[in-house]
């Protein structure tokens, strides 16, 4: 028999514990991260238990007219499941869910299913149940690039030349505190090109390093002392993320982004299972940034599907 129970800070604790056991979260899902922004979202996130065992959690938020979210302040979002868990649970699952939301006035949900490079182990049990209990349709689907550290691909002989270039100008790659200096060079790069801003603050971004010190890291590449480019790394059990990646005019004439991912992925992370790059589309998937997807695939990057679904409730 399943009971869900709404998400409470009491159960921080008990959430947590599950995460970090479950076949398919990351710390993304741990409630000290999904929390630093709570004040932009309205949690409706749900722990899911049967024959009072806890089997599932649902990190969600709901908007003002009854659109779910799983999660809107997260890269990816979807069920988070026991290793126990089997294909029948999470059939039973979504029932549940569907009718706890429609109770609750809601009208629609959109799920972000968690990419199958992050699955400690195989965890599929979603997509087949939204087909066949949801009727859901595919909404959105973004590209990444990931290498395989293991077995990676050729850098490309631009992205080599690169290389060798930084090397020839003295530039250094090392683990760093040195947000501000960077957050300075990705500002000002996001607003001359995009006219946006950061995802994170500096303030955030630094909060959560300091809450996450094994899973965030910020690499930079450094020229006389000075940071002319680098990459936030987030690093989780099965995939290295690349979420911010960039560098100054100096760092670009000289190869320093691509020494930087040559250390990374053939140094630092040569052992890891994955490397992601990230997305390079846009209007959820119908705009492929070329010029962007073409530096990633350069480093060996090769594609991944983000993919968003949507149903009635």
């Amino acid at each position: 028999m399943l009971k869900i129970i709404a998400y409470h800070t009491s159960l921080q604790k008990e959430w947590d514990t599950f995460v970090d056991c479950s076949k398919n979260g990351t710390f993304l899902f741990g409630r000290q991260y999904m929390d630093y922004h709570q004040k932009r979202f309205t949690d409706c996130s749900l722990m899911i238990y049967k024959n009072n065992r806890l089997t599932a959690l649902f990190p969600a938020n709901i908007t003002e007219d009854g659109v779910i979210y799983s999660h809107q302040g997260l890269t990816y979002g979807g069920l988070i499941l026991a290793t126990h868990t089997t294909a029948q649970d999470v059939i039973d699952i979504f029932f549940a869910i569907n009718t706890h939301y429609k109770e609750k006035g809601g009208q629609r949900l959109i799920y972000k299913a968690i990419p199958h490079i992050y699955q400690r182990f195989p965890s599929d049990e979603d997509l087949y149940a939204m087909f066949k209990v949801c009727h859901a349709q595919l909404i959105a689907r973004d590209i990444a690039s990931v290498a395989i550290p293991l077995n990676a691909i050729r850098f490309s002989e631009l992205r080599r030349r690169g290389i060798k270039k930084a090397q020839q100008h003295g530039v250094s790659i090392q683990v760093s505190k040195q947000y501000a200096d960077f957050w300075q060079i990705l500002s000002e790069n996001l607003h001359s090109k995009y006219k946006v801003t950061p995802v994170h603050t500096l303030s955030e971004i630094e909060l959560l390093a300091a809450r996450f010190p094994q899973n965030i890291r910020l690499y930079t590449a450094e020229r006389n002392g000075k940071v002319i480019g680098g990459t936030v790394i987030y690093e989780t059990e099965t995939v290295n993320h690349v979420q911010y990646i960039s560098a100054n005019e100096e760092g670009k004439a000289i190869g320093a982004l691509d020494l930087l991912f040559d250390s990374l992925i053939n140094e630092v992370y040569h052992t890891s299972h994955y490397f992601d790059f990230g997305r390079s589309t846009e209007q959820g998937g119908m705009f492929l940034n070329q010029s962007l997807i073409f530096q990633k695939e350069g480093f060996g990057g090769r594609g991944v599907c983000y993919d968003t679904y949507e149903w009635a409730l």
